[in-house]
């Protein structure tokens, strides 16, 4: 069957000529000051490339939210210009609407509907979700996705590899070409909204049980690789519940604690999109009561050995041994690590587990901002691999560090006070990185992602 939506040339070529221009001429103002040894106003040009990105959908806006949120990925102020970027483009009008429902269910695709909004509930940088009702009475989440992404991202992508490369040239201290790679990977399997539902039910057997986070179904005969049909989630914006009352902030957080932790200890999958427009908060009897997870495009699945790292890093930290923090970085991939590279990568694996070994109840910071959190401490980092590095980080890193930021980022909005070292302890207890690989076998057969 012909797919008039495929990577093809005519897309690319379309997309190049309305990115390239303006992307391109950012890169070429950095490249230009770099080779004549002028100065360059980077908050200006940050500014600019802001722009660029900003009046898009599709993957280079994500790509800014993504660059945003991994700490030192990029100048400071590129960080800043960058994390203003958010995911509510404008949305298509209901004539792109009609076509793609059409085209995805049918001439009839309105009948298989007991009532569909014209309007959308929100618009992203990859599609945009509508409110229906099925034909059982059941409120659905239907999300669409925009026209020729296939080839836009393709062609974004390649924009992103000279921006890349236009950065390598200015700064070498960290080689970005495994996070490019992660990026990449990514992004095109978010365009497959077919592997996103079988992500959905993915979670819905890892949370199996946590009565603080709830999954929405899955409705088969409504969903395409285009089109993703979920049973709707009733629930409040989570910034809306930052004046509630401690307790309920800290079961929000708890919430979003085990969302992220226990699929991550016991299945070696973390859901890599720390946008809160990915979360909402349900209530019971008018207070919180846990978290709805609704989007499952940006999901990681970790091989065994990487989640083991993760846990002998947690020990050889909280037990100071040194031998133990090395060995998890080399499992991960890291080489030729001097001791000066040790340390360094330490003050980032102290700011991150800090919360997870300090057994007391704690804010996740304090006095930090939720859009400054991680940057202190990146920037120190930063500092210690221009003189002694380069360091290839492995790609694993990209969506481990930006969820982790964005998690410890939600903990701030909420304020919440709690023991994350007890929680942690209680997410790893009997953690066995053979089972864990037999689990998430078992579960990723169990879904078609084997």
């Amino acid at each position: 069957m012909s797919d008039s939506e495929r990577n093809r040339l005519s897309g690319r070529l379309s997309r190049y000529a309305r990115v390239g221009v303006n992307v391109g001429g950012v890169a070429a103002k950095v490249a230009g000051a770099r080779l004549f040894g002028t100065s360059l106003d980077k908050g200006k040009n940050a500014g600019e490339l802001a722009a660029a990105l900003g009046g898009l959908k599709g993957p280079l806006m994500k790509v800014g939210q993504i660059l945003s949120t991994v700490p030192d990925l990029v100048p400071p102020e590129y960080a800043a210009e960058l994390s203003q970027l958010q995911s509510n483009a404008p949305p298509m009008g209901w004539p792109f609407v009609r076509r793609r429902m059409q085209a995805e269910l049918g001439p009839d695709w309105e009948q298989r509907f007991g009532s569909f909004d014209r309007q959308p509930a929100a618009a992203a940088s990859l599609g945009q979700v509508h409110r229906a009702v099925g034909k059982d009475g059941r409120a659905l989440a239907v999300k669409l996705q925009y026209p020729d992404m296939q080839s836009a991202v393709e062609a974004d992508l390649t924009q992103l590899r000279m921006l890349f490369s236009v950065y390598r040239r200015i700064d070498a201290s960290i080689d970005t070409s495994q996070i490019l790679e992660e990026i990449s990977a990514r992004i095109r399997e978010e365009l497959d909204y077919g592997r996103e539902a079988r992500h959905a039910l993915l979670y819905k057997i890892m949370l199996d049980g946590q009565s603080l986070v709830r999954v929405p179904e899955v409705e088969p005969n409504l969903s395409t690789q285009r089109l993703l049909s979920l049973t709707w989630l009733e629930g409040g914006r989570l910034l809306d519940f930052r004046d509630r009352s401690l307790e309920e902030r800290n079961r929000i957080a708890t919430a979003m604690f085990q969302a992220w932790w226990s699929p991550f200890a016991h299945y070696g999958v973390i859901h890599g999109d720390p946008h809160l427009g990915n979360y909402t908060v349900f209530e019971e009897d008018g207070v919180a009561g846990g978290i709805n997870l609704l989007d499952y495009g940006c999901i990681r699945i970790f091989p065994p050995v990487f989640v083991d790292g993760v846990v002998n890093l947690f020990h050889g930290l909280l037990e100071d041994d040194r031998a133990r923090v090395v060995a998890a970085y080399e499992s991960w991939g890291f080489v030729g690590l001097s001791n000066e590279l040790i340390d360094a990568l330490n003050i980032w694996a102290r700011f991150i587990y800090a919360p997870l070994l300090d057994d007391r109840v704690r804010t996740i910071a304090d006095g930090v901002a939720p859009a400054e959190y991680g940057r202190r401490e990146a920037f120190r980092v930063h500092q210690v691999l221009k003189e002694k590095g380069p360091v290839t980080v492995p790609r694993e890193f990209v969506f481990m560090d930006r969820a982790a930021i964005g998690l410890g980022a939600v903990f701030l909005h909420l304020r919440a006070e709690l023991n994350f070292h007890r929680l942690f302890m209680e997410t790893l207890d009997g953690f066995d990185a053979r089972l864990l690989g037999l689990r998430q076998q078992a579960a990723l057969g169990g879904v078609g992602l084997a």
